[in-house]
């Protein structure tokens, strides 16, 4: 089974949270349901919190904040077991630096192209957050503190 873990981060002035879009070509028009929070997969032999902390990192080129609450984990459609921790901090999102990947584009057309795991980061309050999830992240909301 594949895994993953993330960070729910809250801004303590207004209470909204932060979200992150995917980039690459596939997610480029998708907005509502397309979002996620920042997170990653691990192996066995990495804890879920230590992953959430290297992805938050990766995605976002800011440290997650010290102090962590695990919000316990949810399926998504595609079978993937993500585990979210809640944190409180804020980031300002036009600062921003993904990590990339790369992949065949456009298909079947024998390139390579270079993509930023995600394009942007936005800042949501929670009832707009619930609509841009991944539909089973949305849970996460209704468990924060």
């Amino acid at each position: 089974m594949r895994r993953s873990a993330g960070v729910l981060l809250r801004r303590p002035a207004d209470g909204h949270v932060l979200l992150v879009h995917p980039g690459g070509p596939f997610w480029a028009r998708k907005d509502a349901g397309a979002w996620s929070i920042p997170k990653g997969e691990h192996d066995e032999s990495e804890e879920p919190e230590a992953c959430a902390r290297r992805e938050f990192h990766e995605e976002l080129g800011a440290s997650a904040p010290a102090s962590l609450v695990d919000l316990g984990t949810v399926r998504q459609k595609n079978r993937k077991e993500v585990r979210a921790f809640y944190g409180e901090g804020d980031l300002d999102v036009a600062g921003v630096v993904s990590n990339t990947f790369e992949m065949e584009w456009p298909p079947r057309s024998g390139k390579t192209a270079s993509f930023p795991e995600i394009d942007r980061a936005e800042w949501f309050p929670v009832e707009v957050a619930r609509e841009k999830l991944i539909a089973a992240q949305a849970e996460f909301l209704d468990r924060l503190p």
